[in-house]
């Protein structure tokens, strides 16, 4: 069998938890950055069976570093506590309700809401809290009122501070999927169940200013997979392809329901509600997912940008291509969520390249600028960071981790979102290599704020 490429390379998982201080940089890091750039993702610890294993499973390590008064004055990597890491170290389980304690443990995103940083994962149970430090301190479920499982890809309504949620679990919800939202204060505010005729991987979701959007795409959970303890989901093409509009206040009665063109997508940019009753959801699309390689998203071909537009009352999709070069891990301002926007950014991975871009996209003119790390440089997910006295959607920096092939090691890198022509702001030299992973965020200082 071919070498499992989700263990080799910066796909690799490094062996220690580091904590440095006071790291080099090249260039000057913004002084008004203050916070913790934080970035989840799978590192294993031991793999059973390598030509089985899968990149979505591996147990999840949380990577911070924390930038203030123009210095980066630490890194950390750090597991993120679970049932079987308990296990693995002899140790009591972590504190908290365990429902649906995924094995890997929350892998998938981390960041921070209500005060208070998170480590998530899709189709699992709460939330993980951690300390400014990035220690786990244990489960959470919003003070009680999560009512199971949770997700690794919520949106936060800048304008309410509520964070809204598509939810599943398998085996344990097989019928139906949970809109879930909480309230700035970070207790659970309502629920829907939103039935489903076949379980389906709801990777993400998006929002508008009316609608909760779910997707329902044909990667279909595989029994035989599941029965034999591989990871559980395949294409399965004539199953359904559709997308769902829920009123943010509505039930599942209320849903509209309208096919689109069969495909995946991890990951849609954003959506916003059109003058003319549209919703408009600009995404990444893959033809196919989980076809031929059943051990990672990029055996099957790469993501492309496009744009849907659809039509409530006709229930229709209209489709257009924004871009075709591959990409992934697209993101916008914050305060622009579920709102009219222009810009958005994404890294454009591939799967034999050492090279890896940042891309720029101005969503009006259809320009598209791209930012070349470098030979033997590749950048994750692009986060972007708004200057406090922004005067433009784009005013502000882009922060992504970077592998260094030559270095053998990361670098945390700050780039101008305003000039992609200009080099680097700053170039923060991390200690070790962070294996490519999953989703990262910034934290301010003013959103957590560290211990006293």
């Amino acid at each position: 069998m071919a070498e499992n490429m989700y263990l080799n390379g910066n796909y690799a998982p490094v062996t220690d938890e580091v904590t440095s201080f006071d790291l080099p940089v090249i260039g000057a890091l913004p002084a008004e950055l203050s916070g913790r750039y934080l970035r989840n993702g799978p590192n294993p610890w031991q793999v059973d069976d390598p030509d089985t294993y899968h990149w979505f499973t591996g147990a999840g390590m949380v990577h911070g570093v924390r930038l203030r008064d123009g210095r980066a004055e630490w890194y950390r990597n750090r597991y993120v506590g679970s049932t079987d890491l308990s296990a693995h170290r002899g140790q009591p389980d972590i504190t908290g309700p365990n429902w649906n304690d995924s094995s890997a443990g929350p892998n998938t995103n981390v960041g921070g809401f209500a005060g208070t940083t998170w480590a998530m994962v899709e189709a699992g149970g709460c939330p993980v809290e951690l300390t400014y430090e990035l220690e786990t301190i244990g489960r959470n479920d919003f003070s009680g009122t999560l009512p199971g499982a949770f997700t690794a890809h919520p949106k936060v309504d800048a304008d309410t501070g509520e964070m809204h949620a598509m939810v599943y679990a398998l085996p344990e919800w097989l019928d139906h999927v949970q809109y879930v939202v909480v309230a700035a204060g970070g207790r659970v505010r309502r629920t829907v169940d939103i039935p489903l005729e076949r379980p389906t991987m709801l990777h993400d979701m998006s929002l508008t200013q009316r609608y909760a959007v779910v997707y329902d795409f044909p990667v279909r959970l595989d029994f035989d997979l599941a029965f034999a303890g591989r990871f559980p989901f395949r294409w399965q093409p004539g199953t359904g392809s559709r997308v769902g509009l829920l009123p943010r206040e509505g039930e599942a009665a209320d849903i509209v329901w309208i096919d689109v063109p069969e495909c995946y997508s991890f990951h849609p940019m954003n959506a916003y509600d059109g003058p003319d009753g549209s919703v408009v959801i600009d995404l990444c699309v893959y033809a196919t997912m989980f076809e031929s390689d059943l051990l990672g998203p990029f055996g099957d071909g790469m993501a492309q940008l496009e744009r849907w537009v659809l039509n409530p009352t006709a229930r229709t999709c209209s489709v257009t291509v924004i871009d075709e070069t591959p990409q992934e891990f697209p993101r916008h301002r914050g305060s622009v969520t579920a709102k009219p926007y222009r810009f958005g950014y994404c890294t454009s991975p591939s799967a034999s390249l050492p090279e890896w871009p940042t891309l720029k996209h101005d969503l009006v003119t259809g320009q598209r600028w791209l930012f070349d790390h470098g030979p033997g440089r590749s950048a994750g997910e692009p986060v972007f960071v708004a200057r406090e006295a922004a005067t433009a959607e784009d005013d502000g920096w882009l922060i992504t981790l970077v592998h260094d092939v030559p270095r053998g090691a990361a670098e945390l890198v700050v780039l101008d979102a305003q000039d992609f022509s200009r080099r680097e702001v700053a170039r923060v030299l991390l200690p070790q290599r962070v294996p490519y992973g999953f989703h990262g965020n910034w934290v301010s200082d003013r959103a957590v704020p560290p211990p006293a």
